[in-house]
């Protein structure tokens, strides 16, 4: 796999599962509006991961389609981080969960607008007004409920302490990234660390919650090295075109 199409799946493959994981919340929000807001982000990725997914097949030249990268890989071949894996928890947990993660994509997207890949650079500069949106929906929801009831605060407190450790693999770095930073094709993940936490670090404080210190853990999703939810994630997702290979509707 060249460091190229590795870079492009790393992307295609953390915003699929993080949509996977939101459209579990369809019909089982606090709130309708919350329904119809969880539903729509999750659309949202979903669609962001089409198009990189779509790009990948290209850059892969072996003519798979995003349908095929996203339903007929093993859980080793999937490069997602592992944050968006983990099960959703309850509400206040899913919502900080996207936020430390939104948040991330944002300066991402932001960053890779000036890609040397053009197709790449479009995918971005399209997803990243969306990913805007992402980040203040579940921003928002992180401080009012942080700086809430007791039981709302103590429930996020738990949540960032189980969630933050999964961060640090976000900015882990790694050869793919060097390669592609120097091709200009993408952007090293190690150098957006200051801007992400200039961006979460105000919103957890004003929701009034203790940032973890850090710790030795570090996970590999990004690596295909998985915890053990991703299995069962797979199963479901892929459920259809693995009981009915080829099926068109």
């Amino acid at each position: 796999m060249t460091p190229h199409l590795e870079y492009l799946l790393r992307i295609g493959d953390s915003v699929l599962i993080l949509g996977q994981r939101l459209s579990e919340w369809c019909g089982h929000a606090p709130v309708l509006e919350e329904d119809i807001a969880l539903a729509n982000v999750a659309l949202d990725l979903i669609g962001q991961s089409r198009l990189v997914l779509t790009h990948a097949g290209a850059v892969e030249g072996a003519g798979r389609d995003e349908d095929q990268l996203a339903f007929l890989r093993t859980e080793e071949q999937f490069r997602n981080v592992t944050l968006v894996e983990l099960p959703n928890g309850d509400f206040g947990r899913t919502v900080l969960r996207s936020f430390l993660f939104c948040a991330f994509l944002r300066e991402l997207w932001t960053a890779l607008a000036a890609s040397s890949d053009e197709d790449l650079a479009a995918i971005a500069a399209k997803s990243v007004k969306e990913t805007r949106y992402h980040v203040q929906h579940s921003g928002e929801w992180a401080i009012r409920l942080g700086d809430g009831t007791e039981e709302s605060h103590q429930r996020m407190q738990r949540a960032l302490e189980e969630l933050w450790p999964y961060t640090a693999e976000l900015f882990a770095p790694t050869a793919v990234d060097d390669m592609v930073s120097a091709a200009g094709v993408g952007v090293a993940w190690a150098g957006l660390r200051t801007a992400w936490e200039t961006v979460v670090r105000p919103v957890l404080e004003e929701a009034t919650l203790e940032v973890p210190t850090g710790s030795a853990f570090l996970s590999r999703g990004k690596l295909g090295v998985h915890s053990e939810h991703m299995g069962h994630l797979l199963t479901e997702m892929q459920y259809l075109q693995r009981t009915y290979p080829g099926a068109t509707w």
